[in-house]
């Protein structure tokens, strides 16, 4: 069996679990397409609590994601597929999407770049954004939009950035000095209330 007919397989098996357990279609549908939102919410959260290493973090997963989406057009030259209802027959399809390159999978460009930075920055709870970056990744093989070779390299990519960002990025003198010019202008526009002590 050559890696074709395996990635083939392994779309197949995860793919047909739809089929057969439909009551679970619609959590994979809504990962699949609306956890999106909630990664985006998480990052507005983390970055006006104004917590200083909440903003590295934030930028370490931006600059990952940027990176990531470059590598993943490069890899996209390399080696293209279009999405798997459009190349087999029988997909179980639950979510429109247009036909296009689907190596590797921008979702799980996405979602791996800001939760593996997430979860190199706080390891304590760091676990459950890797459990939501692997699910999502899992949810767009079920609704019949991306191959397992798609969601692996997407997600090998983005860890491997990830990681070489977490080592630099908080270390340049750049980062801290950009920041700091952000935050004199934001507290222009949003000033912090101190609270005034009582004489």
């Amino acid at each position: 069996m050559n890696l074709s007919e395996l990635n083939i397989d392994l779309f197949r098996i995860i793919n047909n679990l739809g089929k057969h357990s439909t009551y679970i279609n619609p959590t994979m549908t809504f990962i699949a397409e609306y956890m999106v939102f909630f990664l985006v919410l998480s990052v507005l959260i983390f970055w006006f609590t104004r917590s200083n290493t909440n903003r590295i973090m934030v930028i370490c997963a931006s600059i990952t994601f940027a990176v990531a989406e470059i590598a993943g057009k490069i890899a996209g030259k390399l080696h293209s597929n279009n999405q798997p209802f459009a190349e087999l027959s029988n997909v179980n399809k639950l979510i429109d999407h247009a036909v296009d390159n689907s190596f590797p999978s921008d979702h799980t460009l996405l979602f791996f770049s800001f939760c593996m930075t997430f979860y190199l920055f706080r390891r304590r709870w760091g676990f459950l954004w890797i459990l939501l970056a692997f699910l999502v990744g899992l949810s767009r093989i079920w609704v019949g939009v991306h191959y397992p070779a798609d969601v692996i390299v997407g997600a090998v990519i983005s860890i491997f950035i990830a990681i070489i960002v977490y080592r630099v990025v908080p270390k340049l003198s750049i980062t801290k000095k950009m920041l700091g010019v952000y935050e004199k202008g934001e507290q222009l526009i949003l000033p912090i209330k101190t609270k005034s002590k009582e004489q």
